[in-house]
């Protein structure tokens, strides 16, 4: 086993844990692995420009993409290339970023995290609805932006929040 891909391993469990709960609509899922591939070529065109001895992809835009939901594929691109993986303080700033976008996914999971999350992807359903005239593209939206559990309720107790299924109309 690849003790480098651990990451990559629990984001899909995460990732389909959450959704089959109801705390995350499919798109979560598109966006990390829409932004995974576009950070895995944007590794390899730096590996191919540093091999060529050409105008590289500046660290910083490669630490953005990590931040922005890209760092599965930036972990199989420095696996798989062999690129990024020796200089210590890149690694360091990589994993920041990685606990960055960790904690963010684990926001979601909060009570107001969902209600954000809820809010926003039916403002965009809506949108979509409203502006785009195609019946195949409103319901590739709906099925993306569309929660597996319509509603919960969240109880208070002293310590924690406790989460059950609000009643189905």
């Amino acid at each position: 086993m690849k003790y480098y891909y651990l990451p990559n391993y629990a984001l899909v469990i995460t990732l389909a844990s959450s959704y089959y709960l109801g705390y995350t609509p499919l798109i979560l899922t598109a966006i990390f692995v829409l932004a995974s591939v576009f950070t895995y070529f944007l590794y390899a065109k730096d590996k191919k420009a540093a091999m060529r001895n050409t105008w590289r992809t500046p660290e910083s835009s490669l630490h953005l993409c990590s931040l922005l939901c890209g760092w599965p594929g930036a972990i199989i691109a420095q696996q798989k290339l062999r690129h990024k993986t020796k200089k210590v303080s890149f690694r360091l700033v990589f994993v920041i970023t990685l606990l960055i976008n960790s904690a963010v996914l684990a926001g979601l999971h909060t009570s107001n995290g969902e209600r954000i999350v809820r809010s926003f992807t039916e403002s965009l359903h809506n949108f979509v609805a409203i502006n785009v005239s195609d019946m195949y593209v409103n319901k590739a939206a709906a099925s993306l932006l569309s929660f597996r559990v319509k509603s919960f309720g969240f109880q208070q107790n002293d310590n924690f929040y406790i989460r059950k299924s609000a009643p189905q109309n």
